[in-house]
């Protein structure tokens, strides 16, 4: 193996500026990133225990219970008092009952303020990992270790951290950012195809907000881009993690320009809570986002070539473009409660053009009956 080879070559490292109060930290992009998990915890994030060096929890999905207990037994030998809780999958880890069953497991271990949580898994984990930790004594440090293309570029960067309700989802969570995220880009390469595109979206969406050149690359192989193994893999995911770095380090706790990274994301998240979350997070985006483009269209915001641009790179890679038709009242109601509503009024983010994003208040209901049937199966 060449010295400059993916897997030997020094990780990126993207800077998320701190703000509000809070520190800034980095995200790592890489291969063999582990190793940098001892130097994010640090003495200083860790009291002296019976072992040592403090405590670390390692959260972890089911489906990955071989990693987090690598992860556990490596910072172990390392003299960390280091446990390990094991989460259901995905988003049924996102539970009131769940967090309090990780609360118990910290209040059993003994953790304290000067100890440390560990989330390693999809954005589903690192959500509720954070959550976690912002809420276990007001407070404690955590890193994110995302093992998707979603929680790489969306979940895991930017301090959002939650729990979903029977109401909606992240309805309950907290700004708490991590000390560090690790994207180990190795650890795509056993993600099943469907969950590999689904991580596409935020991509894409991220080219439609903020950064077109993310469409350029996505456009010139789609059928390649399906795939982590694709050349361009590691500048997508650098590319879409710099877009939202850049907001989140202006705009912590969405109060302004934050609520552009929603795109797509009002409907989607209606549909997946009508379809109580059976349906991946990037395959609602995707829908959302063709929404968002017809809604911008009928609004006389958007062009009609960025609107079909939407359909075109999304349908390229396998995303779907549309839902069921007679859902619209059900969707509506759970858009009411959305967290960018305000009151009785309706707030979505649409595109005056490419790279422009912008917020569409109280549009008229005309206009997003007709935007929905655009998107009706």
């Amino acid at each position: 193996m060449s010295e400059n080879s993916p897997q030997t070559a020094p990780p990126v490292r993207i800077s998320v500026a701190g703000s509000a109060g809070t520190e800034g930290y980095d995200v790592l992009i890489g291969h063999q990133l582990l190793g940098e998990l001892p130097g994010l915890i640090g003495p200083a994030a860790g009291g002296p225990s019976a072992a040592g060096k403090g405590r670390v929890a390692v959260l972890h999905p089911e489906a990955l219970a071989g990693t987090g207990e690598a992860v556990r037994e490596d910072l172990a030998e390392q003299g960390y008092e280091a446990i390990a809780i094991q989460l259901p999958n995905a988003e049924e880890a996102k539970t009131a009952e769940v967090a309090a069953y990780c609360w118990k497991a910290l209040g059993q271990s003994g953790f304290t303020r000067t100890d440390t949580v560990v989330g390693v898994g999809g954005g589903a984990t690192t959500d509720l990992a954070g959550f976690v930790a912002a809420t276990w004594l007001r407070g404690v440090r955590w890193i994110a270790v995302p093992t998707t293309v979603l929680g790489m570029v969306d979940a895991a960067v930017g301090g959002k951290t939650g729990i979903n309700t029977a109401e909606g989802k992240n309805l309950v969570g907290a700004f708490h950012p991590p000390a560090g995220v690790l994207c180990d880009l190795a650890a795509l390469d056993s993600l099943g195809e469907h969950d590999y595109v689904s991580g596409l979206a935020e991509i894409i969406k991220a080219g439609f907000i903020a950064d077109p050149a993310i469409l350029d690359l996505i456009e010139a192989d789609p059928q390649a881009a399906r795939s982590p193994r694709y050349a361009h893999t590691a500048e997508l995911i650098e590319r879409a993690i710099r877009v939202k770095a850049e907001v989140v380090s202006s705009d912590l706790k969405e109060s302004g320009l934050r609520e552009i990274l929603n795109y797509g994301h009002t409907l989607a998240h209606a549909i997946e809570k009508n379809e109580r979350y059976n349906w991946r997070h990037g395959a609602a985006v995707s829908v959302g986002m063709v929404f968002a483009a017809e809604l911008g269209r009928l609004a006389g915001r958007l062009d009609d070539a960025t609107a079909d641009r939407h359909r075109a790179v999304l349908g390229a890679v396998g995303l779907p473009l549309t839902y069921r038709g007679d859902q619209w009242p059900r969707l509506l109601e759970t858009m009411r409660v959305d967290k960018k509503s305000r009151g009785d009024l309706l707030r979505f983010i649409v595109l005056d053009g490419l790279g422009k994003p912008r917020v569409l208040e109280g549009p008229d209901p005309a206009i997003l009956l007709a935007a929905y049937g655009e998107v009706s199966a």
